[in-house]
């Protein structure tokens, strides 16, 4: 148990000499009550000797702490200093809690030695502890230490505070001063450094729920052959013990035990209630079973689309009556758009998936697998399929005048199909060759019959299945999620936590590492959400690796959608198609991130030759390189860091990965996918043939046909529960522009330079949401107006609670 006090401290009338030893967490100092059991380690708030002068008054006499700091001469005077530790209250209440509610001395309140000086707290979530008691651990919000002439010092900790029976070791609070390690005071050069060793441990044994260490390991406990040897799955991580039935293999964490992340980057209650008390636990781990015991007998497809429509519009919602969150639904327009041609083309540029979309750049269309395993590289679509549909233009005219574009899943999903249509009911397009059938290769066009309309829809609905995998697998999941943890790993590792690019990242970290273990437990694992509603099924995760060994770079993830240089343009590129929602809107939110960036950059290095020689920061990229990405670490495109022009360009590509880009590809997925017909995230059935059973069948009944095609009533209802909860905002989501304390807003509140800059990021940021309203009214845009045609919002930066298809998050938080 961890015993609090708090008092004056004692400091001296002279410059400090390197740190100011603050409020220690140690033995009650109370002679009526001496409690010998689950003292808590120290906790060292330092500061630098230059960061404020120091003013004298005369001495008087102080409650001494146990600690004094070192000082070369015996000193003459003395000032008061009082100390305010703010501990976060928990939210969730039992009747102990309920008790202590009504304890004066526990409410909101600071307090001194002097007297009681009660003083309520404008935060109801939080509060300043005054008196002597004992937790089980603490979360430290912050002290402010009072007394200087020209303000308090204030050290943000926003963190975790354990018993000294579970962690001896003393933690060590900086104040919000950045400095850079060559800045750094003498006094805080040793401390600067063990704080940073304390977070990387030493590789070695099984991670404990109360740890803070950071480091490394393969995804190798995403299957469970222990369980069943179906559920053995490559590796791809944790550090819990190999299984029984296979060493190389972690032992599953099975809920309600948690996957290990260090414990500051645990949820915090407001999220952990939206998350595991809320709508969410429900969805994944009380719905779904429930679902699964009453419809497991009787699970048929779809007899008509009205049945789909009366459950998207009712949707799965467990929201208590005073829950205000919203829920944005696709049909509230046009229940009809999803059979356009011109809606299956407008959602590759404004739906949730719209960064696969290419421009042809030549004719014919080539593979890039190997032809001896996967046969000829030519696609089948000939110049006379395409010309027919061109109205007049050659195919070259179109090349030229860049007006040919593609989704192309081919090589991504070839290697894989084989694997893929041998699971029950999944099917997909299209199959590799073998020596004794080779490759069929089939071109589907849109007809004016009803019989070519029908085959029509079933071949966009194949094409829509095929983009949802990838885009859950590696848009989103591989290219946020994934790739944000070594940057995350990497900074807590190399980057003090007073390092300004520290303070810059740190809220876009915020929950990441969190999630992603969750993800772990129910949606990327063997047999989890994921490898059940979608068509790749159990191969889900060797797509993603695939996908990250062929077509993942650093330097591609930064400038969204098809762009082309142009200095004459204010973001500095053109887009290649004008009414391109998601690309125009996300070149809004990159510029302004990346002004922000190169701003804070400026005000912390006057010259390449400072960032060449910052030492943690190089090691912060050396290891991001070589630890965090291994596979890739002789790549010729790693961007090198050696210019402040340099850092601005990997720092935005980071914070608009962990931002924006999650937004766009994460936010509207209940909007587009939870309705089955316009997304279906698996198909059961390939396209009937001519001459086959399933051909006749599909000429009597093409609707009965397609609605057979579609995943049953169990797994679209899985689906649309998991893709509501993914496109949910906690009631405590911290969006871009706007910190709160824990997110680093105090420091940015301390003012001064760092302080203007981010208030011109956040009116950037207005004025873009400005641009996004005025763009979704202009009636020259077509892919944002008209008829039935819903807004893009996606990257409006901010929202309300719920699924309300807009937002842009600081971090990937769900």
């Amino acid at each position: 148990m961890i015993p609090l006090q708090s008092g004056f401290l004692r400091s001296y009338g002279r410059t400090l000499p390197g740190a100011l030893v603050a409020p220690q967490f140690a033995r009650c100092r109370s002679s009526r009550r001496r409690r010998t059991q689950g003292a808590a380690p120290s906790v060292v708030a330092v500061i630098g000797n230059d960061e404020k002068s120091v003013g004298t008054v005369p001495s008087r006499q102080t409650v001494g702490s146990r600690r004094q700091p070192e000082l070369a001469s015996p000193p003459r005077q003395t000032i008061e200093v009082r100390a305010v530790v703010t501990i976060r209250k928990k939210m969730k209440k039992n009747i102990n809690e309920r008790v202590v509610e009504h304890w004066d001395s526990f409410k909101s309140t600071e307090t001194a030695v002097g007297g009681w000086l009660p003083r309520p707290s404008e935060k109801p979530y939080f509060i300043e502890y005054t008196a002597d008691f004992s937790l089980p651990e603490v979360f430290l919000t912050d002290i402010v230490v009072h007394g200087f002439s020209d303000g308090p010092i204030f050290f943000p900790a926003h963190t975790w505070i354990q018993p000294q029976t579970l962690d001896p070791n003393r933690r060590i609070i900086f104040s919000n001063q950045a400095y850079l390690p060559s800045q750094t005071p003498d006094g805080l050069k040793d401390l600067r450094q063990d704080d940073l060793v304390s977070l990387r441990g030493n590789g070695k044994g099984e991670r404990k729920k109360h740890e803070r260490v950071y480091d490394y390991a393969l995804y190798n406990d995403l299957g469970n052959p222990d369980k069943n040897e179906d559920l053995t799955r490559p590796v791809l991580g944790a550090r819990s013990g190999p299984t029984l039935g296979d060493p190389l293999y972690e032992s599953r964490v099975e809920k309600p035990n948690p996957v290990y992340v260090p414990r500051d980057e645990t949820f915090e209650e407001m999220k952990e209630a939206t998350f595991s008390a809320g709508k969410i636990k429900a969805l994944l781990h009380n719905l779904i079973p429930l679902m699964t015991s009453v419809l497991s007998r009787t699970d048929n497809h779809f007899g008509c689309f009205s049945e789909i429509d009366d459950l998207y519009k009712v949707g799965v919602s467990l929201n208590p009556p005073e829950d205000q969150s919203t829920r944005k639904g696709r049909l509230s327009g046009d229940r009809f758009c999803w059979l356009r041609d011109s809606e299956f083309a407008r959602q590759t540029v404004a739906g949730v998936s719209p960064v696969n979309i290419q421009r042809l750049r030549g004719f014919p269309i080539l593979s890039k697998l190997d032809p001896d395993v996967y046969g000829p590289p030519e696609s089948a679509i000939t110049r006379e399929i395409v010309e027919n549909e061109l109205d007049g233009m050659t195919v070259d005219q179109a090349i030229e005048e860049k007006r040919l574009f593609i989704l192309d899943y081919h090589d991504i999903l070839l290697p894989f199909i084989k694997r893929m249509n041998a699971l029950k009911d999944r099917k997909a397009y299209a199959l590799p060759p073998t020596p004794s059938s080779p490759r069929r290769k089939k071109v589907y066009t849109h007809g004016h019959d009803a019989t070519k309309q029908w085959i029509w829809r079933l071949a966009k609905a194949h094409v829509c299945s095929n983009d949802a995998g990838v885009h859950q697998l590696v848009n989103h999941w591989l290219k946020t999620h994934a790739c944000m943890e070594p940057y995350i790993i990497a900074a807590h590792r190399q980057l003090s936590g007073m390092h300004p690019v520290f303070k810059l990242l740190h809220p876009h970290m915020r929950y990441t590492m969190e999630i992603n273990a969750l993800a772990r437990q129910s949606l990327i694992n063997g047999g989890g959400i994921i490898e059940a509603g979608f068509s790749p099924g159990k191969y889900a995760m060797e797509i993603s690796s695939a996908a990250y060994k062929s077509h993942w770079r650093f330097d591609m993830e930064a400038l969204p959608g098809m762009a082309e240089e142009d200095p004459s343009e204010p973001c500095g590129v053109k887009l290649v198609i004008e009414d391109y929602p998601y690309a125009a809107d996300a070149l809004l939110v990159w510029s302004a991130i990346e002004d922000w960036v190169r701003d804070y950059v400026s005000l912390f290095y006057p010259s390449d030759a400072v960032v060449s020689g910052d030492g943690e920061l190089q090691s912060w990229w050396h290891e991001v390189k070589t630890k965090g990405h291994p596979d890739k670490l002789h790549e010729p495109w790693w961007p090198p860091l050696a210019t402040a022009e340099d850092l601005v360009k990997i720092l935005a590509t980071i914070i608009w990965t962990a931002s924006g880009q999650h937004a766009a590809v994460n936010f509207g997925q209940y909007p587009f996918g939870g309705y089955m017909p316009n997304r279906p995230a698996l198909m059961k059935k390939l396209i009937p043939e001519e001459g086959t059973p399933e051909y006749e069948r599909f000429l009597q009944d093409p609707q009965a046909e397609f609605l057979s095609s579609l995943p049953t009533q169990l797994q679209a209802t899985q689906i649309m529960a998991v893709q509501d909860t993914l496109s949910t905002h906690s009631p405590d989501e911290e969006y871009l522009g706007e910190l709160s304390e824990g997110g680093g807003g105090s420091w940015v509140a301390a003012g001064g330079e760092v302080a203007a800059a981010f208030e011109r990021f956040s009116a950037r940021l207005e004025e873009a949401e400005e641009v996004i309203k005025r763009r979704n009214k202009d009636p020259g845009l077509k892919n944002r107006t008209g008829a039935g045609v819903p807004p893009y919002e996606l990257l409006l930066r901010s929202s309300g609670p719920g699924a309300t298809g807009r937002g842009i998050p600081n971090s990937i938080s769900i």
